[in-house]
């Protein structure tokens, strides 16, 4: 038989740690987009490819990072690396 002895549900953390997966999911599935095309550069590009290819996983790495330090607006840094791997992809394939 319940006592009814829990405690209530805090849901000032809820919203936190809810808000928190949503920005790592916005984060790491720009990421994973970025290293698809890093990728594509690697196996169709030429030298310079290969060497900006390294640069912009340098690059992801320390937007992720960077992104998960901002919070809310933390995909931008992410989207930038991305809009520019695209472009240098276009560019060296």
């Amino acid at each position: 038989m319940s006592n009814n002895s829990s405690s209530a549900m805090d849901y000032a953390e809820h919203e936190r740690t809810y808000e928190g997966f949503i920005n790592f999911s916005k984060i790491g599935t720009i990421a994973v987009l970025t290293v698809v095309v890093i990728l594509i550069m690697f196996a169709f590009g030429g030298t310079s490819a290969v060497v900006f290819g390294w640069i912009l996983m340098i690059a992801n790495l320390l937007s992720i990072a960077a992104g998960m330090a901002m919070g809310d607006k933390g995909w931008i840094p992410a989207t930038a690396v991305f809009v520019l791997s695209g472009l240098l992809a276009f560019v060296t394939v």
